[in-house]
């Protein structure tokens, strides 16, 4: 997950990966959208390459990255862990659930019990 997560936090990494969701692209074809040297923008297919994040594969002269998303999964693992409620949280959301229904209920019946209707009207 370290390499994976360290692939993610560059910027210009991430946007490789944003450029190749939709569709494979060869090395040229990236580095023709962004500023920075060829050679950097190589060490950035590398480093995605290393993660796992990307794969390629050498068609002719020309080398294409496809997106290989599988090793994101544990870190998605992760970051779900973070925002799921954590078991109190997941309790109280419980009990506050409960409340309601008991006072829902405990409302409905003294709304059908005609002794109660009886007791509030002359109060």
């Amino acid at each position: 997950m370290d390499r994976v997560a360290g692939a993610i936090a560059d910027p210009v990494r991430r946007e490789i990966l944003m450029m190749l969701r939709d569709e494979q692209l060869s090395a040229g074809q990236i580095a023709e959208r962004f500023v920075i040297s060829r050679p950097a923008v190589s060490r950035h297919l590398r480093v995605l390459r290393d993660s796992g994040l990307v794969s390629d594969e050498l068609v002719g002269r020309q080398r294409f990255y496809v997106l290989r998303t599988g090793p994101l999964t544990e870190v998605t693992d992760w970051i779900a862990r973070l925002t799921r409620p954590s078991g109190w949280e997941h309790r109280l959301d419980a009990l506050e659930t409960e409340v309601y229904r008991t006072r829902r209920d405990h409302r409905d019946h003294r709304d059908r019990d005609p002794a109660t209707r009886r007791r509030e009207d002359t109060a």
